[in-house]
């Protein structure tokens, strides 16, 4: 069976797109930076594809013409990329670190680094706790005479529901 014109449409259009877009277009090519550093691109590709055609009559209506003559075809295809830049992954220094570009994703950022930070602080606060000891006072043990006079069930008069004698 023969090929119809549409498919070889279809075939220049895929055989294209499959040259343009591969692996290392999503995942870019790593660059070495002179610390030793290694970056490696991250990005978000968009394919549109669309093909079509038509076969139409020859003119003279029809007739007297061949069975299975090929009829005359018109027909086109188009396809569209777009390549935006999502994020560099940073391997150096011991760790890996993902950038993102978009600039929402700065609240994203935070959230991740959100238990860091808090370790961070319980690490701080609980050093100042161990290098300076806390003294037991009689407000800390819960023995506070602030509101009380002479023993802990005796108020002050201050303090008292009758108000100041």
């Amino acid at each position: 069976m023969a090929e119809h014109p549409i498919q070889g449409l279809m075939k220049t259009a895929m055989e294209s797109i499959k040259d343009m877009v591969d692996v290392n277009t999503v995942v870019g090519d790593p660059v070495e930076t002179p610390d030793g550093s290694v970056i490696i691109p991250v990005s978000r590709v968009s394919l549109g594809f669309a093909a079509g055609g038509g076969e139409y009559e020859p003119r003279g209506g029809g007739q007297g013409g061949e069975a299975g003559a090929a009829l005359p075809f018109g027909g086109g295809s188009g396809a569209g990329v777009s390549v935006q830049p999502v994020a560099f992954v940073v391997v150096g220094g011991g760790q890996v670190r993902l950038l993102p570009v978009d600039s929402r994703a700065l609240y994203d950022r935070l959230i991740d680094l959100a238990p860091q930070v808090l370790e961070h602080l319980d690490s701080l606060v609980g050093g100042l706790k161990t290098k300076r000891p806390r003294e037991d006072t009689e407000e800390e043990n819960g023995r506070g005479r602030s509101r009380y006079r002479g023993s802990d069930h005796e108020p002050s008069p201050e303090y008292s529901p009758q108000g100041r004698r």
